[in-house]
């Protein structure tokens, strides 16, 4: 009898052991990056740009960029040979439009001044408006990316700003290549749905649960780890910050990091948020603390709760610090709610003193916050994970006044004291608008989160020994 069950025994660790090696050698070669890859900005900050592309076969890779399109008077030499280029432009002058062209030390192309060119980001405290594209979940390849991407565009076209490029950041809100994060998967629905944009816009990304099953997320992006775009050093480019004019984006990880109050993100977050003096907070991450779509954040097994531990981990520190616009995908629509605060329980929690204020102005809502940033004065939460694909869901979470079965996009335009969102579909209609403006002598009614009954889970303790 101890014959056959050692017998059993071995030949179950033999499947195991094949499954594992199969699935290693899935993940890994899943992860390769092969091919030609066109120039891509990476990590666009006020005095530096990384430059990433890669070749067919081995080659030393150059960037010359200058002023002008005909005159690339500075040269970066790479010191290796390979075939995946990554060259990071140093010094550079702020708010400064700069055209590049990259190459090998046989020669390079001439720039084409539409397409190859970045602009810096602003000095410190130097104002300036910034318009925000965010795309949700779009990595499914194929017509409503497309048309997601060009109703933008022709927005844009017909709105534009005298004196500002046409985008200043993009951001994506996880899931940028489905199914499952391979190399391939992200040259179809990254590099070849965006191709000219990538070309002078840094895509500023948070990991997506899809993104998280290949390695190949980490090897395509350079990202913040040491503080270079502004913020607090992170360690990591599973989290980081940016700091442009008046704004302070946080990009979380809800996929992979630890979640739990006195983890490693949620420590870097306080410290990064005791150090902000930005006017505007903006944090994206890619599990929604509300939403009745594709996805039901009142689940504790949808998604292995993340959602229920963003919204009881992430959001008291959020709310503590001011926050103004939350943004997520995950769930495949759109999803708006009301200026509000200190929801940390389940939807059949949720009541009208969570609301902050439920804006003014019709339809296209209008709240107002006061100038200075004051604890719990009220954020909006965005669902925006309709780039790509569209699903089907109830779409009755009572803290969403807005929720709809809509394929599109975010543009957020911020303009000293007044912060303006519009989602944008896919055939080019404003489906819903909304805006912040920050008042001097403006005071909230904002109360206690203890005194409201809508928070039935009131947030856990924060502080750090």
């Amino acid at each position: 009898m101890m014959t056959w069950i050692k017998r059993f025994l071995k030949a179950i660790l033999f499947v195991v052991i094949v499954y594992a090696a199969g699935r290693f050698g899935v993940v890994y070669f899943g992860s390769q990056l092969i091919g030609e890859r066109d120039p891509y900005l990476q990590m666009l900050t006020q005095d530096s740009v990384t430059v990433r592309w890669q070749t067919r076969e081995n080659r030393m890779g150059v960037l010359k960029y200058g002023f002008h399109p005909d005159h690339l008077n500075y040269t970066l030499l790479e010191d290796t040979v390979g075939k995946v280029h990554t060259i990071t432009a140093s010094n550079l002058q702020p708010d400064t439009r700069y055209y590049y062209s990259v190459g090998d030390i046989s020669g390079y192309k001439d720039p084409d001044p539409a397409i190859d060119w970045f602009r810096t980001m602003p000095a410190d405290g130097q104002p300036k408006p910034a318009r925000i594209w965010v795309v949700g979940d779009s990595g499914q390849p194929g017509e409503i990316s497309r048309d997601v991407r060009d109703a933008m565009l022709r927005w844009i076209a017909e709105n534009p700003r005298k004196n500002n490029e046409y985008l200043d950041l993009w951001l994506a809100l996880g899931d940028l290549a489905y199914r499952s994060g391979t190399n391939h998967q992200f040259q179809q629905a990254l590099f070849e749905t965006y191709p000219t944009i990538l070309r002078n816009q840094s895509i500023w990304p948070v990991l997506g649960n899809h993104d998280a099953r290949r390695w190949t997320y980490f090897r395509l992006f350079t990202l913040p780890e040491y503080g270079e775009a502004g913020g607090v050093a992170s360690g990591t480019e599973n989290y980081y910050s940016i700091d442009y004019a008046n704004i302070h984006l946080v990009m979380l990880d809800t996929t992979d990091s630890s979640l739990k109050p006195n983890g490693d993100m949620l420590r870097w977050l306080r410290r990064d948020l005791a150090e902000n003096t930005k006017q505007w907070l903006i944090v994206a991450f890619h599990h929604p603390p509300y939403t009745k779509g594709s996805h039901d954040s009142d689940s504790v097994d949808d998604s292995d709760g993340r959602m229920l531990k963003v919204r009881q981990h992430i959001l008291p520190i959020l709310e503590a610090a001011a926050v103004d616009l939350v943004l997520s995908g995950h769930s495949h629509m759109y999803e708006r709610s009301h200026l509000m605060d200190c929801h940390y329980g389940f939807s059949s929690e949720f009541s009208d003193d969570n609301i902050i204020s439920k804006g003014i102005n019709g339809q296209f809502r209008e709240y107002r916050k006061p100038a200075q940033n004051i604890a719990h004065s009220g954020a909006v939460y965005v669902v925006a994970g309709s780039s790509s694909r569209l699903d089907q869901g109830p779409l009755d979470h009572p803290a969403m006044v807005v929720a709809m079965e809509e394929s599109g996009s975010l543009i957020i335009d911020v303009d000293g004291s007044r912060l303006t969102s519009r989602f944008i579909n896919d055939e080019g209609e404003i489906k819903d608008v909304f805006s912040i403006e920050k008042r001097p002598g403006f005071v909230s009614n904002a109360t206690p989160c203890a005194l409201k009954p809508g928070n039935s889970r009131p947030p856990i303790e924060t502080s750090v020994e």
